[in-house]
């Protein structure tokens, strides 16, 4: 949906504008490509490999970071308000392609699921040391999964018999709780509940939502692309209501207190054309906000 993207931000050649996500480059490109040389665009990634995909110019600058530490960065350029923020959120097709990463269920591969491999807790080290309650906790929680308490105790029992090192060893473990012509879905759903808790993306992504609204200029617009129900309710409350808990915000008077507006009151989805180049667009949902004056 990157013309939507576009569109959702209603590009100023001169303007400034941020994209958090900046992976293999595709949405900065295209906004850089509407921009003058007034115009300026600042993107973040916490990933290393990221970095490949930059090019030099006076008016890019790169910040080799996780977008939780927005407000400060922005502040570091010597910029005080952006025109524009983009997210494209969750894990890049080329972290989910790279076998080695432990995003993805096809390879055997080891469980790191960093998406900076230079810092924090790898999925393996999670997996190994984590409490049967936090455990069973995280898998309820991020992966939406009901028998969550019997998965954990089971993941528990299997470590202290032998290390789950890989990908393959983490399903091998849990197989006979994956349903017959569903077990695809299951896995996918384990494995996103401890990315998630890895990379503190629930965390991240409200940290971001907060130092957007104060680092854009009244009527910038805030784009985001979620791809699962947990991210995209927490998106869609704090658009609609100002909150992440979606309970309306008011101040003493009975305002009610919100920084953003929707531009589109449902989110936008991918086109029958675009999900059958693309499977992941399937899921993805697109919202876009401007700043309140």
């Amino acid at each position: 949906m990157l013309q939507e993207c576009l569109d959702g931000l209603a590009i100023e050649p001169e303007g400034t504008y941020v994209d958090v996500t900046f992976g293999g480059g595709g949405h900065a490109r295209a906004i850089y490509d509407q921009l003058s040389e007034k115009g300026q665009l600042v993107v973040f990634d916490q990933d290393n490999e990221a970095q490949k995909n930059t090019w030099v110019a006076p008016n890019f600058h790169f910040v080799a970071a996780n977008f939780s530490f927005l407000k400060n960065h922005i502040k570091a350029l010597g910029i005080s308000q952006v025109n524009g923020i983009i997210a494209d959120l969750g894990v890049s097709s080329h972290q989910f392609d790279t076998a080695n990463r432990g995003f993805s269920i096809r390879e055997d591969a080891p469980l790191d699921m960093r998406m900076n491999r230079t810092s924090g807790q790898s999925a393996q080290e999670l997996i190994a040391t984590a409490e049967e309650h936090n455990l069973a906790s995280i898998l309820y929680q991020y992966g939406e999964l009901r028998n969550s308490r019997m998965l954990a105790a089971t993941i528990v029992h299997a470590r202290e018999h032998s290390p789950i090192v890989t990908t393959f060893d983490l399903m091998k473990v849990l197989e006979r709780f994956a349903p017959k012509f569903k077990d695809h879905k299951f896995y996918a759903q384990v494995f996103q509940a401890i990315r998630i808790e890895v990379n503190q993306e629930m965390y991240v992504l409200k940290s971001f939502l907060e130092q957007a609204s104060t680092i854009l200029k009244p009527n910038g617009r805030l784009v985001v692309m979620s791809y699962h129900s947990l991210e995209d309710r927490i998106v869609k409350n704090f658009f609609k209501r100002g909150s992440f808990s979606g309970e309306i915000q008011k101040d003493f008077f009975g305002n009610v207190q919100k920084p953003f507006d929707e531009v589109n009151r449902h989110p936008i989805i991918a086109n029958d054309v675009e999900c059958a180049q693309n499977s992941r667009a399937r899921s993805a949902k697109l919202r876009i906000a401007q700043k309140n004056g």
